[in-house]
């Protein structure tokens, strides 16, 4: 999600268990360890830990889509959510369009079955860290890095085994060192082109006329599935996605 002021008191919440996560995942867990852990490896390792089958992408920032000149991204933010995500999958549902899910890590790891159901669904996955810190790019690459990592682990475990393909920084809080970090993994960096402002909740109508005006600026698209009430947004998605496919638009999925 973009740099909001709002909803800092859930992402409070998240933060406080996403550390809690963290700490028991030290000792036991190889993945903590490749995050540079208390004790564990530099952060310089964990990038090169690399498993065979997992092919490095490109570093650079992508807001593409796969569809070409005439496509479109849908990416949903910081779920999954119990009440949202469900709605949220539905509407997608509804008008055949599939979405790229950027996943909180601790978000994950409580609701694994919503997880799995982005995945049938064929929806893809993106990692958003661990607990959402927009402030990250200001943190040690050790932070930076147990953010990416332990939230890949905490997703790709949720999925059932399905990894992100994208890594998205919270508040497009990237830097060098996470671009290259999650690249390495895989992961292509994850920007956006429009943001709906739906984490606002300026009303529906409003998120339709922003979406509206500012799509010409590019085609990925951010809305939220959590982090607060989210009504707006699906009733949003319900007005944007066929008038998408009117102005002669396809939705796919961002380049990598």
């Amino acid at each position: 999600m973009a740099r909001h002021g709002g909803g800092r008191g859930w992402y409070g919440k998240v933060l406080g268990a996403a550390l809690g996560v963290t700490m028991l995942a030290t000792g036991a867990s190889v993945w903590t360890a490749q995050a540079g852990a208390a004790g564990g490896s530099s952060p310089e390792a964990s990038a090169s830990a690399t498993p065979g089958d997992v092919k490095p992408v490109a570093v650079s920032i992508a807001h593409a889509s796969d569809k070409g000149a005439r496509g479109v991204n849908i990416t949903i933010d910081d779920g999954p959510d119990p009440v949202w995500t469900p709605e949220v999958l539905d509407v997608l549902r509804e008008y055949g369009v599939k979405a790229t899910f950027c996943m909180v890590g601790t978000q994950a790891q409580a609701h694994p079955d919503l997880v799995k159901k982005v995945v049938a669904a064929g929806h893809r996955l993106c990692d958003h860290s661990v607990s959402h810190d927009t402030a990250m790019d200001k943190k040690s690459e050790a932070y930076q890095s147990r953010q990416i990592l332990d939230a890949e682990r905490m997703i790709t475990k949720a999925s059932g085994g399905v990894r992100p393909m994208y890594y998205r920084a919270p508040g497009g809080a990237f830097t060098p060192y996470s671009r290259k970090l999650a690249a390495s993994r895989g992961m292509r960096p994850l920007g956006w082109n429009v943001d709906s402002k739906d984490f606002e909740r300026p009303g529906t109508d409003a998120m339709v006329a922003t979406v509206e005006r500012e799509l010409p600026n590019g085609p990925t698209i951010l809305f939220h599935d959590a982090g607060g009430e989210r009504s707006q947004t699906v009733e949003a998605l319900r007005r944007i996605l066929p008038w998408l496919k009117e102005q002669g638009y396809s939705c796919g999925f961002p380049v990598r």
